[in-house]
């Protein structure tokens, strides 16, 4: 972070601060859902669309972020391409969390999956299995690894 802060999981982004729009040459890929909460100008546009509480917000949200990941696609902006995969993730995996622990606590084991949450979990699944795999998303990855190393 330009100030020296890390974030809660004590990472350091080199983009904090940054319009990754403006300067996607800043942007790095990371692993997973990383970087998810300090892409701006993206993660403005796209935490609102986000929801996992039950199977109708999962999948509003889910079609909502796709959306937006396809819009990205259109305009040939992988930044905003991958961050839009990263919140389907994200979706996907805090559905499963919730799906097995009582408030999302890991702590409290549930005996039984709760199903609503295990199917919003498979709605961002799908989305986010196909952005993932988008052969367009692919190539952009590939070009902007080889571009920005």
């Amino acid at each position: 972070m330009p100030d020296g802060r890390k974030s809660a999981g004590g990472t350091r982004y080199p983009y904090d601060g940054v319009d990754l729009r403006e300067h996607p040459e800043a942007y790095r890929i990371g692993r997973g859902e990383q970087g998810v909460f300090h892409a701006e100008p993206y993660k403005s546009e796209l935490l609102p669309l986000w929801g996992f509480k039950d199977e109708r917000t999962a999948r509003a949200s889910a079609d909502a972020i796709h959306e937006r990941f396809l819009g990205y696609r259109a305009e040939g902006d992988f930044v905003g391409m991958d961050i839009a995969r990263k919140y389907l993730q994200m979706g996907y995996t805090r559905a499963q969390r919730y799906a097995r622990y009582a408030g999302g606590n890991k702590s409290k084991l549930l005996e039984e999956p709760d199903p609503e949450k295990r199917r919003a979990a498979g709605i961002f699944h799908e989305k986010w299995r196909a952005a993932a795999g988008d052969e367009e998303y692919l190539r952009l990855k590939e070009e902007h690894k080889r571009n920005n190393r």
